[in-house]
């Protein structure tokens, strides 16, 4: 109650031309779980989205669209944030060049597209980081635990929710998940296959007991 809480969710397109991008399979449901859950504990919620889904009742929701629009969006709230949950699948890479028009079919049999990166928004918001609770996440497909913790330190967070997205009952579009919750002194806690709305309520009972002047 009384806390600035921004969250993020979806997947990011990136667009190739007017009509095609590239995106992943990230649906946003497991961000906005998060938003609801804030906001149903009194929070102050802002959640910058690219996903189609029904606002939250309460939430302050900014339909973004490409990585550097969600870069723009969660910058602007960031300051003012107390815990930022860092849930959306944010594009690696870009095209260098979008077309202004439809690419047509030519009679080649391949097309080439170059990328380049995208800014990383979640190692900003660490470098950045003042009094936030910074919370990312690792959504990985092998070396589960190795990829996140590497994003613990290099990206300065204070707790990320790491996930196999090819385990029964924890891939993208799925109503429950599977998560690990680990912490930057090598601490976890481990949930079985729950529904999104109450890994967010854990995910807030674990934020809560490490915010600064939490009763321990």
């Amino acid at each position: 109650n009384g806390k600035r809480v921004l969250v993020t969710a979806g997947g990011t397109r990136e667009a190739i031309d007017p009509v095609r991008y590239i995106g992943n399979r990230s649906s946003g449901k497991m961000g906005y779980a998060i938003a609801e859950a804030a906001v149903a504990r009194g929070a102050a919620v802002t959640l910058v989205s690219t996903a189609a889904l029904p606002s939250p009742a309460g939430v302050n929701v900014v339909k973004v669209e490409s990585a550097e629009e969600m870069r723009q969006a969660v910058l602007a709230a960031y300051d003012a944030a107390d815990i930022v949950v860092k849930a959306a699948a944010v594009a690696d890479y870009r095209p260098t060049i979008v077309a202004d028009k439809k690419i047509k079919k030519a009679a080649e049999d391949s097309l080439t597209i170059v990328l380049q990166r995208n800014p990383d928004i979640l190692q900003e918001l660490g470098s950045r980081k003042k009094s936030q609770f910074l919370v990312g996440f690792a959504a990985e497909t092998h070396d589960l635990e190795a990829y996140a913790k590497e994003k613990i330190a290099k990206k300065n967070l204070d707790m990320i929710v790491a996930n196999d997205v090819t385990a029964a009952g924890a891939g993208f579009g799925t109503e429950t998940n599977i998560v690990k919750f680990l912490f930057p002194d090598g601490s976890k806690t481990e949930l079985s296959c729950l529904p999104k709305r109450a890994v967010a309520d854990k995910l807030f009972d674990a934020v809560l007991q490490r915010l600064p002047g939490a009763a321990k």
